[in-house]
């Protein structure tokens, strides 16, 4: 295996621009209280497009991972206008949080009168169709924790379409949609590939973030 000797390039990364690029994550991700500490023991100034309606992204985002989806929703058309209209998927995956918790809940009638009235439309899209009867399915179980998709109900799951609300509000603000630490790692690993299909597998294996925070 082939490595770089980081002393070859110590002059190409500066202190300012790794804590940019930690500003930039914790910005990115909402965590205000903590930038601010950040920036009060560093002495960097926050850039004004990274403070951009921090607070009412974070009550989104909060919300979300909280399970009251139709809020966030409300906040986000508020926020964001006409971002759900045209983000399809991104909509059908925020209606359908709100009828997993109603499920999660027990509410299946509420849930079942939820899905007519708002998710049937998406039905007429074939991509949509197999997530809907997995959807659907959740209602067959008295237990939905412990079906075949029960990772429908995990945190993860919420996670996930939290992360790409936060993503889209942001891009919908003509901001980047991923923070400068993940661009840096998606950029590392497209570097690592290209050179392992040009030099060889041996001299360059896939880039591995876990790995590479291992050493």
């Amino acid at each position: 295996m082939m490595d770089l000797d980081p002393r070859l390039y110590e002059n190409s990364v500066s202190d300012n621009d790794v804590r940019n690029i930690v500003l930039s994550y914790l910005m990115h991700n909402c965590f205000k209280e903590t930038a601010e500490t950040f920036l009060s023991s560093t002495g960097l100034k926050l850039p004004v497009d990274y403070s951009v309606n921090v607070d009412k992204r974070k009550a989104i985002f909060n919300f979300v991972q909280e399970g009251n989806t139709l809020k966030a929703i409300e906040l986000t058309e508020e926020l964001a206008p006409n971002l759900l209209e045209n983000d399809m998927d991104l909509h059908f995956d925020l209606l359908s949080l709100h009828f997993i918790e109603l499920v999660r809940s027990r509410k299946c009638t509420e849930a079942l009168e939820f899905g007519q009235k708002k998710l049937t439309s998406f039905g007429k899209v074939p991509k949509y169709v197999e997530k809907l009867e997995d959807f659907m399915a959740l209602l067959a179980y008295e237990e939905p924790e412990k079906s075949p998709m029960f990772h429908l109900l995990s945190p993860e799951y919420r996670q996930n379409v939290a992360d790409s609300l936060n993503r889209a509000v942001l891009a919908h603000a003509n901001l980047p949609a991923y923070s400068s630490l993940e661009r840096v790692v998606q950029q590392a690993t497209v570097v690592r590939q290209y050179l392992q299909q040009e030099v060889g597998k041996d001299s360059y294996p896939p880039f591995s973030l876990k790995a590479f925070l291992s050493k």
